[in-house]
Order: C-alpha cells, then structure tokens, then sequence
C-alpha cells in the first residue's frame, strides 16, 4: 500500500505553516475539522426556521458548526467555509481546503469548473475490492494515482494508522475565509422581501449613462429630399 508522504507535497497550501510541531503527538483531529466531517449541511436552520433561504451551507471555522446565510451577522468576525452541494453530498472547493489542510492523493471533481473534494465517503451498493485502485478506506474505485475519495477516508486512515495529523493541518490565514465572500448572498430582511447586497453592476448602475447613437445628419438629409418621378 502505498502511505501518504509526511512531507505534505502534491496538493497542500504551500503559503501556511503547519500547525503543531513533528514530534508525532498530534493523532487526534482538530475541532474544526471534525466539526466540518461531522455537521449536517444543506437542512433548515433551526433559528431562522420562518426565513427563506434558510439553508445551511456555510461552515463557522471559529464555532465548528454550520450556519446559514441569516446567521452569517453574527459570525461577522469568524473565518467562514462555503459549503456546496454534488449529487447530493457536500463538497468544498479544492481551493479553498488546501488552505486548511494537505489534500494531496484525494480525488477532486468538477463542478462549473472549479475543483471540489467530497467531506465524506459516500454510499455504494455494491465492493469494488479488486479493482485495480480504490479508496484506502472505503473501496471506491478512484482514477491514478488518487488515493481517497473524500477527506474523511484521508483522515481516517491516517487516525487508523496512527499518523501524525499535524503533517497535513495547515495553520491558515482567516483573512481567506473572511465574512466578505459572502456579501453577495440573497438575504431575507427583517420585512420579509429578499434583498441582494449590491454587485458591481449596481454599483456603478447610477453613473450616467451615454446617449443613444444618432442617426447621421447625411441619412436624414438624404430622406428628406422629395422623389422626381
């Protein structure tokens, strides 16, 4: 079998430190992380249960708990996760956990074209065990030279293995996970009518727009001139 490289090559976010040291201590996951494998996303949110699009898809770094857009005020200064939905499991951009987290031999997919990596193995109804490569923790059938399906199936065999989770945990600037990406999210007021905070296209929809064209003065002289039968 082959074992992930401590080193953290392949796919991590070279620009974070890793968190911890390298004395090989660090088995257990990080609150963060294990929050993140373990909320339920894409549910109503309980308090904001009367509100429209009141779905949770965002992932409080600071709280280790999903939030919904209307709750997102009171995270205001907290790192935030956006958390998407694939064939009805959830999925975070590619480019967004390598920030976070070494996902090096886990297989991405594509979605509108960006990259995301599953949060945890999905069900299958039937072993692929035999296969010439397949997920180290649940068998999926995986293209080379991945080595997980989700990053789940990463951590847990690492935790199984009992290796150092602290070689994959990036220390990550929260200015990246920072309450501004979602600025553009529908949001419901306290009125109840759906606003959208105001994108570059209404921002600059109040500068003054120019005139029409105009016909040139030759052509409208032209049919001006009376026909001669």
């Amino acid at each position: 079998m082959v074992r992930e490289s401590s080193s953290g090559g392949g796919g991590g976010g070279g620009g974070g430190g890793v968190a911890g040291g390298g004395g090989g201590d660090m088995v257990m996951k990080p609150a963060w992380l294990d929050g993140l494998m373990a909320e339920t996303f894409f549910a109503g949110c309980g308090v904001h249960e009367n509100r429209r699009k009141n779905e949770k898809n965002v992932f409080c770094l600071e709280c280790c708990q999903s939030i919904c857009p209307h709750c997102l005020p009171s995270h205001r200064s907290h790192p935030l996760l956006q958390v998407r939905r694939y064939v009805y499991h959830d999925v975070v951009r590619l480019d967004d956990l390598e920030k976070l987290i070494n996902c090096s031999y886990i297989q991405p997919y594509t979605i509108n074209s960006a990259k995301v990596i599953f949060l945890n193995q999905r069900p299958q109804s039937r072993s692929c065990k035999g296969s010439a490569n397949i997920c180290f923790t649940c068998d999926r059938i995986l293209q080379e030279p991945f080595r997980f399906c989700s990053i789940s199936c990463k951590v847990d065999y690492m935790v199984y293995q009992g290796e150092d989770l602290s070689s994959i945990i990036y220390r990550f600037d929260e200015s990246d996970f920072a309450y501004s990406q979602f600025e553009g999210l529908r949001m419901e007021d306290e009125e109840g009518q759906i606003t959208r905070t105001p994108s570059w296209r209404t921002r600059y929809s109040s500068r003054p727009r120019p005139a029409p064209p105009t016909r040139p003065r030759a052509i409208q002289e032209f049919h001006e001139i009376p026909r001669r039968w």
